[in-house]
């Protein structure tokens, strides 16, 4: 009896003595508890706990609980966030040449997008992110983007002249929808649903994922499936941090992102075969026939100031990849 008192005690204190040596770390983003966002950052805390036998700990903090994207960005620069999982909309402030993968019709498919930014091109990228105070852990992903408005069903280019869409605060993704006729606004995610609600701005675009989390059919009459833009994700993380760590932490953190980032890219496989059936049993008119080589053909202009701003051999050396 007193031997097994004995162990219960010393493991009382080795459970005390070990939640006492745990670091906890914040990690933010944007959507919501039910997002791809928020799958991909809860395995990835998970994974982290599991391989540093939960001397670490991630709390996630969704529903831009932390600040707008830009935001928490911002704070992961300055060392006072540890964790952010964004969009690479707002990144494009602080790395711009992340901005290449938001050029519309840039990728084929999911395929395509996938091995390129898992590939060289995407390695290149992240490499950019250390020079601006900020670790760049893996490319999780968000989906591609469908439009969606409360004014009329859009078919065809014309269909969008003088709709006021919300954007991110992406210059390339501002530069397209000028060139369809659309009126851009851009504005921080956690704001959009109240200005879809009160009217402020018609239409917004996002991928299925981020549509049917975020409730967005509750608000939004018409879905068009335009596929226009693939949107990334990226997992950052603070340089401050990072340098505390250990050799062997480092990579456990690393390997944790990744983990994080194919379960965010699963829940998107996931939600985008049942998310325009959900919809559509909301009420949602979703036009599935859309005419892509006409937004192509609109885009030209567009296209000509991408090939300026990112060099065309850069542009094509991302079409190129099989």
């Amino acid at each position: 009896m007193r031997l097994s008192r004995l162990l219960t005690a010393l493991a009382l204190a080795a459970t005390a003595a070990s939640a006492l040596a745990q670091t906890t770390l914040k990690l933010g983003h944007p959507q919501s508890s039910t997002s791809a966002f928020q799958t991909g950052a809860q395995a990835f805390a998970d994974e982290f706990a599991k391989l540093t036998n939960n001397r670490y700990k991630i709390s996630v903090f969704p529903s831009g609980a932390l600040g707008g994207e830009r935001e928490m960005v911002e704070s992961v620069q300055l060392g006072t966030l540890d964790l952010v999982v964004t969009s690479t909309g707002p990144v494009g402030n602080f790395v711009p040449e992340t901005l290449i993968t938001d050029i519309p019709f840039l990728f084929r498919d999911y395929d395509h997008a996938r091995k390129t930014l898992d590939g060289p091109i995407g390695q290149d990228l992240l490499a950019k992110f250390p020079s601006k105070g900020i670790v760049a852990l893996a490319w999780a992903e968000n989906g591609f983007r469908h439009l969606t408005n409360s004014k009329r069903a859009v078919n065809t280019p014309e269909d969008m002249k003088g709709l006021k869409l919300r954007t991110m605060e992406n210059q390339v993704h501002m530069t397209a929808f000028r060139a369809l006729g659309a009126s851009p606004a851009p504005m921080a995610f956690t704001e959009l649903f109240t200005a879809l609600q009160q009217g402020t701005v018609d239409g917004q675009e996002n991928p299925i994922p981020v549509i049917t989390s975020s409730k967005f059919g509750q608000v939004q009459k018409n879905l068009s499936l335009t596929g226009h833009v693939y949107s990334p994700a990226l997992i950052l993380a603070s340089m401050q941090m990072v340098n505390g760590l250990s050799a062997a932490d480092k990579k456990a953190l690393q390997d944790a992102a990744k983990f994080g980032a194919q379960a965010m890219r699963k829940r998107v496989n996931e939600v985008e075969s049942s998310g325009v059936a959900e919809l559509k049993a909301m009420g949602v008119n979703v036009v599935t026939d859309v005419d892509k080589s006409k937004f192509q053909a609109a885009l030209a202009p567009a296209y000509a100031e991408y090939a300026k701003r990112f060099g065309e051999a850069n542009i094509q050396r991302i079409r190129d990849v099989k």
